[in-house]
């Protein structure tokens, strides 16, 4: 009997993979999934990959080769990946214990005390993911968190499936030094540069640092991932769930506009509208927020790039959205070029508290939204989210767009496949012969 091993499960191209769910017919058909207005691309099938295309192509540069090529190419989809991402969370945790979500598309687990057991656990959970939902993971056992990032990467290039710390240690007992030190989990490019001044290049290299001389010249965090590359485990997730969208720290809802927009009005509806998708998160998980930062910017590919914010200090923190929009939109007149061609906008909510224990000074509970804001969320629950908003009336949108606005700055998703999961008149249909 051994030390409980962590298990990452990570699902393969996460986003194609959904795509696939619904449209069995695109198996083993070359996807991309393409960013905010069908941009680039930000997500590939392992066909998509064969054909050379990698992460971050714009998509108009290659659309014509990929086309010719027979790529399928897809707006996002996040309500259908969403969706997707929390049932397969879901049917995970009832198999492993010790669920710790880490992003959409991929979660920290911990096997059982015996080995022997986690083993065919992880088959099991493979096996009954790909049958339930539909996407296939790769499953990746460690003694360290770090190390299974490691083993999950190997395993991936491999073709995808389960892979073991202790049996790739055996194959390759010099796996960490021929590992890249930028791509050790938690180790970026500036990192990188300053570690490779110590002579410092590879994992393995790291792993053999001095932990205490690591920690004096870097952060304790770096620390902690020494210890993890030498099996000892350090680093601990933040109480932080991508599913449910909890944040501790802020909130953030930014968007690429469909189209550039110019002037007070249409700037103003579209930050109004990013600051109360805010707001319902800042609600759904039971917070309050006291401070909040407008952001817009022109294109940085334009002559005279602008990018500019301004911040509002609330009087009480608050979840209401009135009070949070109207905030949000008072940021604009000291910042607004008349002339300027805005290509995005964002509302950041920070200094979050928790909406159940604040208080203020003098005792009364926090100024809360007068039922506004449960009357938005009743109503968006009903009908579809977004289907009702403050300041909606003459960007409404319609048909596919019903429960979005349907203003000309909407993000642009041309290519989007049916919400099956979300929307009751986008469900697939079945006949049977």
């Amino acid at each position: 009997m051994g030390s409980r091993l962590f298990v990452l499960a990570d699902a393969d191209s996460f986003y194609a993979s959904c795509e696939r769910v619904f449209h069995p017919q695109l198996m083993h058909r070359p996807i991309v999934v393409l960013s905010n207005n069908d941009g680039c691309v930000v997500s590939r099938s392992r066909e998509a990959k064969q054909l050379g295309i990698s992460n971050g192509l714009p998509w108009f540069k290659i659309r014509s080769q990929a086309e010719h090529d027979g790529v399928i190419a897809r707006s996002s989809n996040y309500e259908l990946y969403a969706s997707l991402s929390a049932r397969m969370m879901r049917l995970m945790a009832s198999i492993m214990p010790d669920q710790e979500i880490y992003s959409i598309d991929e979660c920290f687990l911990r096997g059982f005390q015996d080995p022997k057991r986690t083993r065919i656990a992880c088959r099991f959970m493979r096996d009954t993911v790909l049958r339930g939902i539909g996407i296939p993971l790769t499953i990746a056992t460690a003694p360290t968190r770090t190390l299974a990032k490691i083993v999950s990467h190997y395993t991936k290039h491999q073709g995808g499936g389960i892979g073991d710390w202790d049996l790739l240690k055996h194959q390759d007992p010099d796996v960490l030094d021929r590992i890249d030190v930028s791509e050790v989990w938690g180790v970026g490019r500036r990192l990188t540069r300053r570690l490779q001044g110590m002579s410092i290049t590879t994992a393995g290299d790291l792993s053999r640092a001095d932990p205490a001389l690591i920690r004096h010249h870097f952060s304790v965090l770096l620390q902690r991932t020494v210890l993890e590359l030498r099996g000892v485990p350090a680093i601990e997730l933040d109480d932080f769930d991508a599913i449910s969208g909890f944040r501790k720290q802020q909130i953030m809802c930014s968007r690429m506009f469909g189209h550039p927009i110019t002037g007070l009005p249409d700037l103003s509806a579209a930050v109004s509208t990013y600051a109360q998708q805010a707001a319902t998160r800042l609600r759904r998980q039971g917070s309050l927020t006291g401070m909040l930062t407008v952001f817009i910017a022109t294109s940085p590919y334009s002559q005279g790039y602008q990018a500019r914010s301004g911040s509002v200090i609330l009087p009480d923190p608050a979840d209401d959205p009135l009070t949070i929009a109207r905030a949000a939109v008072s940021t604009l007149p000291h910042m607004i070029d008349p002339h300027a061609r805005y290509v995005r906008a964002g509302v950041m909510l920070a200094n979050l508290t928790s909406a159940a224990s604040f208080q203020t000074f003098d005792g009364m509970d926090a100024k809360r939204d007068n039922g506004l804001g449960m009357v938005l969320d009743q109503a968006n629950r009903k009908f579809g989210l977004q289907s009702v908003g403050i300041g909606w009336a003459g960007i409404k949108g319609k048909g596919r767009s019903k429960q979005e606005t349907g203003a000309k700055w909407n993000m642009k998703r041309q290519r989007l496949s049916n919400r099956g999961t979300t929307r009751w008149d986008e469900l697939c249909v079945v006949k049977a012969r």
